[in-house]
């Protein structure tokens, strides 16, 4: 990543913001960069925001959750990418380049990837054998998706075509499809989630365990889909000791 500057106006500050492409979506945000120097340091922690591919819907997402993790020692990354109009193949390669670069900067390559519904989807993807995933109501299967509607639609929006059509994409682009993952997974969904269905999530546990993939799964009888990204919300709790579990803390 280049140290060019690449905040757009009015965003609040990070330490460095550098970019990992020209496009104006391609930069990410890091906080507690020097942590990653310290022997007692757990690493970093790379958020991945949602917002079902819409353009709209920006990295700031993730921003509250950045104290509680600094506080901890982590280094934080908090990714932007290409979406919207610019497809699945420009995401696909932002979420490759990203964390290739963010790998690049630290001591080591194990990265805590946390991500939150389509960010739950990218993290699932974009997790390597050595890390840990922690998948915030992720969506992990663009096909049941596109067919039962969800997201107002979003899959149809985003992908600009049916499974039937493009089914190698649809595939590419569902973690359910590419069980088992290489990194530790831990996903946490609430049983009442109206924007996300929490039967996907249960369609993808059942498979990836029967895949040989070690995945836990929380899920809270109530917790709405955007209370997950909420920094007061009890659950960041036991999702806060399974990292350092997962960190040798």
């Amino acid at each position: 990543m280049t140290a060019t500057d690449a905040r757009p106006p009015g965003f609040p500050e990070a330490d460095l913001v550098p970019r990992y492409g020209p496009h104006i979506d391609q930069w990410v945000e890091l906080w507690n960069p020097d942590a990653r120097a310290h022997a007692d340091s757990p690493g970093t922690v790379v958020f991945i925001h949602g917002g079902y591919w819409r353009a709209p819907y920006t990295a700031e997402l993730m921003r509250p959750l950045v104290p509680q993790f600094t506080a901890r020692g982590w280094t934080v990354a908090n990714i932007e990418y290409r979406r919207g109009t610019d497809g699945w193949d420009a995401l696909r390669d932002d979420l490759a380049s990203a964390l290739t670069a963010i790998r690049a900067e630290g001591p080591t390559s194990r990265l805590a990837i946390i991500g939150h519904s389509v960010g739950g989807q990218l993290a699932l993807l974009g997790g390597e054998a050595g890390d840990a995933v922690v998948a915030l109501a992720p969506v992990t299967d663009v096909v049941r998706s596109y067919h039962e509607g969800v997201g107002t639609g979003a899959a149809a929006e985003f992908f600009r075509g049916a499974p039937s059509e493009i089914a190698d994409t649809y595939a590419a682009a569902s973690p359910l499809a590419q069980v088992p993952a290489p990194a530790e997974v831990l996903i946490v969904h609430g049983a009442d989630d109206a924007r996300v269905p929490i039967a996907h999530t249960h369609a993808y546990l059942e498979a990836a365990r029967a895949a040989g993939c070690g995945v836990t799964l929380l899920e809270p009888l109530r917790l709405a889909h955007m209370d997950l990204i909420d920094p007061e919300a009890p659950h960041l709790t036991a999702a806060h000791e399974w990292l350092d579990r997962w960190a040798g803390r």
